[in-house]
C-alpha cells in the first residue's frame, strides 16, 4: 500500500515526497481512512510508529477543505495535546511540514517559555494548537485563548499524561471543548483508568491496536550487565571508550543522577549534556538540537524524553538505571531501532534491580542476554573514579550566554552595621531631635559689626 491509496491530497503527497516517505506504516494505514470520514478513534501503539503523521496528515486534509476565510483572534480549529515540551514541539514541527504551502496555520504552547509570548502565539488565531495541558489551562484561565471553536481534538501519549498527573487537567478541557467534534485518542497502554478516559472523549470510535507495548523493536539487540551501583559510572566510562556510536541516549532514573553522570563523563574527556526537568526550556531545546546536529554523541536524560525523542540516528540506548516501570523500558529502547535502523540497548543492573529485571523479560516475554564485565574492570574503577567532575557550561538560571554573567549579589549588612544617617524612622543623628527628626538647619547669623 502507498500513500496515494489512502485518499490524501496532492500537496500532502507531494509534502511526503519531499521527506522521502512513500509506504505507510501500518496504523498510518490504518487510522488515516476513518480519519479522513470524520470519525473518532482510539489507537494504541507504542511509540515510534508513525503515530503523528497517522493523525495530522489527514486533519491538515479536513481543516484545508473546510478552512474559513479568516481565523478567529484567540481561536484554535484543531486542539492537540501532549504530555512533553519536546514531543509538543516535534508535532508542531511536522504538522508545519506537511502543510508545507496550504497556508495553514501552526502553533505551539508550552511551561517554560515566557506567557506573553504563548499569548502572542494564539492571539492571531491557529489552524492547529500543539500545547501541554498546564500551560493551555493557563492561556484559558487569562481568557487569552477560547477553545470553542475547536473541531478537532487529539490526545497523544494519553497514558503518559495520566502518569504526569494531568488527569484533572484532561477532565476540565473535555468540559470546555465543543460536545459535536472529532477526537482522536492515542495511547501505548490501555488499562481500565485510559479506557474510562477515552470513553469520556470519543464517541463511538474507531478501535485499532498495532504493535503492542509488550513488543520491543526486532532490530534492537539487547543485553544486560549486573554491576554494583557505585560501579555504574566506571563500567559506562569504559562502554563509550571502546564502543563505536553514532548517537547515544543514556537514561537515569532522577534528575541529579543525570547531572552527576554528565559531569563525570566530562571528567573523563567524553562530552556529554543532561535533558531533564529542572533544565530551562532554552537548556533542553539547546541540549537537543546539539545532540540531532550531531555535536553531542551522548545524551543523558530521565523518562521525560522516553516519548519526546524521535531521532533517527541514535544507534545505542544505555539504562544505567532499570526503570521500576516495566513498560517504560519498552518506550526506552524504542528511542533505536527507528526507521528501519538497527540499534543496541544496554542496561546496567544492580542486585536491588533484579525485581525491575524479571518483570521487564516477563513483559517483553524474553530473556534478555547477559554481557559479562570488561577484563580490565576491576582496574579501572579505582582510576575512573579518582578522575575529577566537570560541572556543564550552561549556567543553572537557564538565561541566554550572550547576556553575559549576572552580577554578583550585595552581601546585606547586618542591622547592628548599619550607620545611622539621622533620617525618620532610622534613629536619631547625632545632635539632632529624638525620634529620627533630622536635626534643623539655620542661617548663620550676621556678625554684629554688620546689624549694625
Amino acid at each position: 500500500m502507498k500513500f496515494a491509496d489512502l485518499g490524501l491530497s496532492l500537496p500532502l503527497l507531494a509534502a511526503l515526497d519531499a521527506r522521502d516517505y512513500d509506504t505507510p506504516t501500518p496504523i498510518q494505514a490504518q487510522a488515516i481512512p476513518p480519519v479522513l470520514e470524520g470519525k473518532d478513534l482510539l489507537g494504541i501503539a507504542q511509540t515510534g510508529t508513525g503515530k503523528t503523521a497517522a493523525f495530522v496528515l489527514p486533519s491538515i486534509q479536513r481543516l484545508v477543505d473546510s478552512a474559513p476565510q479568516r481565523l478567529v483572534p484567540g481561536r484554535a480549529r484543531m486542539l492537540v495535546l501532549a504530555p512533553t515540551r519536546e514531543l509538543a514541539s516535534q508535532i508542531a514541527d511536522s504538522a508545519r511540514a506537511y502543510a508545507q504551502g496550504q497556508h495553514v496555520r501552526v502553533g505551539v504552547v508550552f511551561g517554560g517559555i515566557p506567557v506573553p509570548r504563548s499569548i502572542r502565539e494564539v492571539s492571531r488565531g491557529l489552524d492547529i494548537l500543539v500545547a501541554t495541558p498546564g500551560r493551555l489551562l493557563d492561556l484559558v484561565d487569562q481568557r487569552a485563548l477560547d477553545l470553542s471553536g475547536v473541531e478537532i481534538l487529539v490526545l497523544d501519549e494519553a497514558d503518559q499524561m495520566l502518569d504526569l498527573g494531568f488527569i484533572h487537567d484532561l477532565k476540565r478541557v473535555v468540559k470546555i471543548v465543543p460536545e459535536k467534534r472529532q477526537t482522536l485518542f492515542f495511547s501505548a497502554t490501555m488499562p481500565r483508568n485510559i479506557r474510562q478516559l477515552a470513553d469520556r472523549f470519543c464517541t463511538r470510535p474507531v478501535e485499532i491496536s498495532v504493535t503492542p507495548v509488550s513488543s520491543t523493536a526486532e532490530k534492537v539487540s539487547q543485553a544486560v550487565t549486573f554491576v554494583n551501583q557505585k560501579e555504574k559510572q566506571a563500567l559506562l566510562t569504559l562502554f563509550f571508550q571502546h564502543e563505536q556510536i553514532d548517537l547515544s541516549l543514556v537514561f537515569s532514573r532522577t534528575k541529579h543522577g543525570c547531572d552527576r553522570i554528565v559531569r563525570r563523563l566530562k571528567g573523563a574527556g567524553i562530552e556529554a549534556v543532561a535533558i531533564h526537568g529542572n533544565k530551562s526550556q532554552a537548556q533542553r531545546t539547546r541540549a537537543l538540537e546539539a545532540f540531532r546536529r550531531g555535536d553531542i554523541r551522548i545524551l543523558v536524560a530521565t523518562d521525560i524524553a522516553a516519548r519526546g525523542i524521535d531521532i533517527p540516528g541514535v544507534s545505542h540506548v544505555v539504562n544505567f538505571d532499570l526503570p521500576n516501570v516495566p513498560e517504560q523500558y519498552v518506550h526506552r529502547i524504542g528511542r533505536t531501532a527507528r526507521a528501519g535502523r538497527e540499534g543496541v540497548a544496554y542496561s546496567f543492573c544492580d542486585q536491588d534491580e533484579r525485581p525491575y529485571l524479571k518483570d521487564i523479560e516477563k513483559l517483553i516475554k524474553q530473556r534478555i542476554g547477559v554481557a559479562p564485565l570488561p577484563e580490565n574492570f576491576n582496574a579501572s574503577v579505582q582510576a575512573i573514579a579518582a578522575m575529577p567532575e566537570i560541572r556543564e557550561d550552561s549556567r543553572k538560571d537557564g538565561r541566554d550566554d550572550r547576556r553575559g554573567p549576572r552580577p554578583p549579589r550585595r552581601r546585606k549588612k547586618p542591622a547592628h552595621a548599619i550607620k545611622q544617617t539621622g533620617h525618620r524612622g532610622q534613629g536619631p543623628k547625632k545632635g539632632g531631635k529624638p525620634g529620627g527628626q533630622p536635626k534643623r538647619r539655620f542661617n548663620r547669623r550676621k556678625p554684629n559689626a554688620a546689624r549694625g
